[in-house]
């Protein structure tokens, strides 16, 4: 009865995946905003904590560093440790998408909006 309507099926089939991965995608931008990473300097003595998006969370500084002489020092630790959980977001939001693509069937290597 639709060997008329040529790729028609194949058509549906397509929207059908197209919306289940756009309701995946909606999924994955709400749980990118519960998982954290901790990005660290100073060999810990700063700790910054942002979610899988990259927006900061939390600051941990040990108040050890705290001496008036090495204010540079910290402000160094304070934003290797924020560029370091930047990092590890990035990094999280890449592989939380890669598993996304790979559940859908699609190439690993498919840049989707992000």
């Amino acid at each position: 009865m639709f060997k008329g309507l040529g790729g028609l099926g194949d058509m549906a089939g397509m929207m059908k995946k197209a919306q289940e991965m756009q309701g995946k995608m909606a999924q994955l931008q709400d749980d990118m905003t519960n998982i954290m990473v901790t990005g660290e300097s100073g060999a810990g003595l700063v700790k910054a904590t942002a979610t899988a998006k990259g927006e900061l969370k939390a600051l941990d500084i040990d108040p050890s560093i705290f001496n008036g002489d090495d204010k540079e020092v910290v402000e160094d630790l304070i934003l290797a440790a924020i560029k370091d959980a930047q990092t590890k977001a990035s990094e999280r939001s890449q592989e939380e998408m890669q598993k996304l693509t790979e559940g859908l069937g699609l190439p690993a290597d498919m840049k989707l909006p992000f």
